[in-house]
């Protein structure tokens, strides 16, 4: 469709997909906003699903515990007793996810200090010598695995501890790629002393303040700092070493580019992450059965097989206490369920994946499916293209979708659609411009040569059309007035104007009627052809009714201008046409020069074609065909004569249409045997027999045949004065061109 002008649409394709590529590699705000979308309506669809089966509880500072036990915080010899009641039923290792960074309150030596001097002094010998409650609570979270937390941020004035597990780095640093900090919120010395592990509480959400990954690793200044999850993780499992493995590590292929984290081992698990250490999670709803009410642990009224084997993690659901965020699944979840889920994610193995060649997947899948698109869409309407474009974006969604649902593969969905949407769009304009393009240019071509119905057919189905030039077999049609110089003679250059397209614009239009061609006007000569530009199967047919039709035509243009001329007081001469026929190879196209060229044939039979219809004037006939239109009609028709014309060594034989003959059916069959037989006879030199038959055609009475006749018995007399050669086949050799 658009093969003439394929350089400019190749490089609007180019465009689109150049445009596309760096569109994602720019990946500005509205496209990451639309994949988050996408990815947040996999999992609205398909969220994971609670497995009690996991060894992760919480245990929930809720409003009911606030209710009973207090408002936050609560004494730290509350806090002990918690942790006591949970490790006495079993629990593996507890996490909290809240900090403890100002000292007990309730504590004596806090109380004192708020007393005055004299109460003060009463009042110390009675505390002398006593625990803090906050070294109360220290000695049980050193007698068990107890890990607290910490939240990191940019106060440089914080003292930064050690960390409580060692690090190793395998591959390149990977501290250019992970979130650092220079400072954190530390709790209590005593306490972090005691703890067996300290984990980050931080997020980091996305840019519509929604959190959907959580990273695992931290820069705390010139140390690694572990999240709570990941920390808890390790302490549960008694290691005491991270293991980093990241690009170039041994079995991690990334060319020589330092391209982040690949994955981080803790104990006996081995944890997939981004190049940043972010875990992508997928969340589940907010099961109840996660949760332990803290009230219910401290008064002994809980279910010790919950605590038994597991992991607790001590947090707050309490909307008061502002640990609230939103999730894909939930406006405001728990801090501590996020890391629970978390948690839930690094036992069971389970958590969403995007490869950092993930992005490099996508602009190629784009590549490779806009290049076959650029291929088809030319070779389809619009309607398909678009039909096309919707299919390719719903599978390229549908295709996201089966990654996710069955492999936890987050492959982005709106960058491919967005692309095919944009390619589809730019190619449909530009091919519908082309096409536009097409029309006009076929109907200023052919316009005033074919029919409407043939351009229509034209602009239908343009790669029909071959402009170029090519050998087809067309039936030619010639037309001419008879005694045309008589009739201009009489007439004034505006009368000879008016009776030319008189003429002329009825017999086009019989011409176009019949899927014909008009090639060019002669003066008051018709050149016309049939199958092509559009191929026409019954193209000699077709140029058979169209000239019987013309001579029909011709009846009613006589009866009409008699009576005009009649009605002026003028003398009208008769007008009358000749048509020739001829069906042949011919080479058919845009022929001239680069200034002008027209749409025409050109070849012998088009000669042919030319001669035969000046042939019908010296048989008498309104139409004559060649041999090889004959063979392609179905009307009966009538012998007329063999003839050899000038460049041709074969004879050919001429007909006319029975149609023409304005005869009967009864004058027509009387003709045909006696016809056959004077032409036999002819052939055979039998003059004589052939002059009786001659009488006995006369004697159907068909006067279109008188002059064809006259012309037989003037070449017998002819012959008997000088008879043609032994070897002779019968041909006339036509002189006249």
């Amino acid at each position: 469709m658009i093969a003439r002008g394929k350089w400019p649409y190749i490089i609007l394709v180019a465009l689109v997909l150049l445009g596309a590529t760096a569109l994602r590699i720019a990946d500005p705000f509205f496209m990451q906003a639309l994949r988050l979308i996408a990815f947040d309506s996999y999992q609205r669809l398909a969220p994971q699903s609670y497995d009690p089966e996991l060894p992760v509880r919480i245990v929930d500072v809720d409003e009911a515990s606030l209710k009973r036990i207090g408002q936050w915080p609560w004494a730290r010899t509350t806090v002990a007793d918690l942790l006591q009641n949970l490790f006495a039923a079993g629990a593996v290792t507890v996490a909290f996810d809240v900090l403890f960074t100002e000292p007990d309150q309730t504590s004596p030596e806090q109380v004192i200090k708020r007393l005055t001097p004299e109460e003060a002094a009463l009042l110390a010998p009675t505390i002398a010598g006593r625990k803090s409650h906050d070294e109360i609570m220290a000695e049980i979270v050193g007698a068990a695995p107890t890990v607290l937390a910490t939240v990191l941020n940019d106060n440089q004035a914080s003292v930064p501890l050690p960390p409580k597990a060692g690090f190793a780095v395998a591959g390149d640093d990977p501290s250019p790629f992970v979130p650092g900090f220079t400072g954190r919120s530390n709790n209590l010395p005593v306490l972090e002393q005691a703890a067996s592990g300290i984990g980050a509480v931080n997020w980091i959400p996305d840019r519509d303040q929604v959190v959907r990954r959580l990273p695992l690793i931290f820069r705390d200044g010139e140390n690694w700092a572990p999240t709570l999850a990941m920390e808890t993780l390790r302490v549960a499992q008694g290691a005491s070493t991270y293991i980093l493995k990241s690009s170039n590590a041994s079995g991690e292929t990334s060319f020589g580019a330092a391209t982040g984290l690949n994955n981080i081992k803790v104990g006996g698990i081995e944890i997939p992450t981004n190049p940043d250490g972010a875990l992508l999670l997928q969340f589940r709803p907010s099961n109840p059965a996660a949760f332990i009410p803290a009230w219910s642990v401290l008064s002994g009224d809980f279910d010790p097989n919950e605590v038994a084997g597991k992991i607790i993690l001590v947090g707050s659901s309490a909307a008061g206490l502002n640990d609230l965020q939103a999730t894909p699944l939930d406006a405001a979840l728990p801090g501590v369920e996020i890391q629970a889920q978390a948690l839930e994610h690094l036992i069971s193995g389970r958590s969403l994946v995007r490869p950092d060649y993930t992005v490099a997947l996508e602009i190629l899948f784009v590549l490779v499916i806009g290049t076959v698109l650029a291929v088809i869409l030319p070779r389809i309407s619009a309607g398909a293209s678009a039909l096309l474009g919707a299919l390719v974006i719903a599978g390229v969604f549908l295709c996201g979708w089966l990654c996710y649902r069955y492999a936890g593969f987050l492959l982005d969905p709106t960058y491919p659609a967005l692309a095919v949407f944009a390619l589809v769009g730019a190619a449909t304009l530009y091919i519908y411009r082309s096409v536009e393009q097409q029309r006009a240019e076929v109907r200023r071509a052919f316009g005033h040569y074919v029919s409407p119905a043939v351009v229509d057919e034209l602009i239908a189905n343009p790669d029909r059309l071959e402009l170029g030039g090519e050998v087809r077999e067309l039936t030619l049609l010639f037309c001419d007035v008879r005694n045309f110089t008589s009739i201009s003679e009489k007439m004034t250059a505006h009368e000879l104007t008016q009776f030319i397209n008189g003429l002329l614009s009825p017999l086009s239009e019989i011409i176009l009627k019949h899927r014909g061609t008009i090639d060019k006007y002669m003066g008051d000569a018709i050149m016309a052809f049939w199958n092509a530009p559009l191929e026409d199967p019954g193209h000699a047919r077709n140029a058979s009714l169209a000239a019987l039709e013309m001579s029909a035509k011709m009846v009613d243009l006589n009866r009409e201008w008699r009576s005009q001329a009649e009605a002026e007081g003028k003398t009208y001469q008769p007008v009358g046409i000749g048509i020739g026929i001829n069906s042949g190879n011919c080479c058919v196209g845009n022929l001239g020069s680069t200034v002008r060229f027209d749409y025409s044939a050109i070849g012998d039979d088009v000669n042919l074609a030319s001669r035969v219809e000046g042939l019908s004037k010296v048989y008498g006939m309104t139409i004559v065909i060649g041999e090889s239109t004959f063979a392609g009609v179905s009307e009966p028709a009538l012998e007329l004569d063999l003839i050899r014309v000038k460049g041709r060594s074969q004879p050919t034989r001429l007909y006319t249409l029975q149609a023409a003959l304005a005869a009967t059916g009864e004058q027509v069959s009387r003709l045909v045997p006696e016809h056959q037989a004077m032409l036999a006879a002819y052939r055979s030199c039998d003059w004589d027999g052939a002059l009786a038959a001659i009488a006995r055609c006369r004697e159907a009475g068909i006067a279109a045949l008188e002059k064809f006749y006259a012309l037989y018995e003037s070449r017998i007399a002819i012959w008997r004065e000088n008879p043609p050669p032994p070897d002779w086949d019968g041909a006339f050799t036509a002189l006249e061109k």
